[in-house]
């Protein structure tokens, strides 16, 4: 028994010394990183960060009233404002770093090893898309100038960069993808490098219509038009269609226009001269549709 007393007894005061030493240990720790601030430059610090906010307010108050004022120049300023913020904030947090902390190697140690992980982490899809960028001009799944789709987004691709490629959509946005999504995902070029391009243009009719007659005006219609490209034929298909639990007629013209620019007016004059002509014979859609959309 009193063995076994005598070996708690030992267990209880190792482990107590164990205790001992890393509390020492942290608050060791501890002094020695107070021992690295500066107390009186904490309060100027502080002093610091409220002046560059108030700085900051003012500016953005200056360049709101000088861009409704002077609209034209409303985008420079703007930039320049995006600019002289972030000057604001490096400088700022260096005059904040350098008045609060003393500079030794043990700062020195901590920065360089804080900015090596900080950077390590940026550079990683950074570095993903660089070498994405490579893949995609050694691949070419697209050209500059090709009308492409991409993750529902349509348009045409402006610039293909080391880290990113830039499309301009139909409605004259400017979408900006990381190239590292082009090995992932799904893209669909229309012309591929090409002026000319396959358009596709849907007509229905009624089951009881002539088929063969509109089938015939579409057909001249898509070949008369300013924007079609003749070298390429012009197709028109025919298919029946369910659609709201009705039958229709679907004809698909599928016609090359001359430059993928003039996609949409190609479609606009193609559908107003097969309407019109469709009226003048009256082909008539599905009854169905009518009668729903008249209620």
């Amino acid at each position: 028994m009193k063995k076994i007393f005598a070996f708690l007894f030992l267990i209880v005061l190792s482990t107590s010394v164990f205790a001992a030493d890393e509390t020492a240990n942290h608050l060791e720790n501890i002094t020695q990183f107070t021992s690295l601030i500066r107390w009186g430059g904490v309060f100027f610090s502080f002093v610091v960060i409220f002046a560059s906010w108030v700085l900051l307010r003012f500016t953005n108050k200056l360049v709101e009233t000088f861009s409704s004022q002077f609209v034209q120049y409303r985008m420079v300023l703007q930039k320049l404002q995006s600019f002289f913020q972030f000057l604001v904030y490096m400088t700022a947090g260096i005059v904040v770093f350098m008045m609060s902390f003393r500079i030794n190697d043990q700062i020195l140690t901590l920065i360089g090893g804080t900015l090596a992980v900080s950077i390590g982490f940026a550079l990683k899809d950074l570095a993903a898309s660089f070498i994405a960028g490579l893949t995609v001009m050694i691949d070419r799944p697209f050209q500059v100038g090709d009308r492409v789709t991409f993750e529902g987004n349509y348009g045409d691709i402006i610039t293909i960069g080391l880290r990113s490629v830039r499309m301009r959509t139909l409605t004259d946005d400017i979408i900006t993808i990381p190239n590292n999504k082009f090995l992932s995902e799904v893209t669909m070029s229309g012309n591929y490098g090409a002026l000319d391009m396959q358009c596709v243009i849907p007509f229905y009719i009624g089951m009881d219509q002539d088929i063969n007659l509109a089938r015939d005006l579409i057909q001249e219609a898509a070949s008369s038009s300013r924007y079609i490209h003749l070298p390429k034929p012009v197709v028109v298909l025919v298919s029946q269609e369910i659609a709201d639990n009705y039958l229709a007629i679907k004809l698909t013209c599928k016609a090359y226009v001359v430059d993928t620019v003039y996609e949409k007016l190609f479609e606009t004059d193609i559908t107003l001269r097969v309407m019109k002509e469709f009226r003048r014979h009256n082909i008539n859609p599905p009854m169905i549709a009518v009668r729903s959309t008249m209620q």
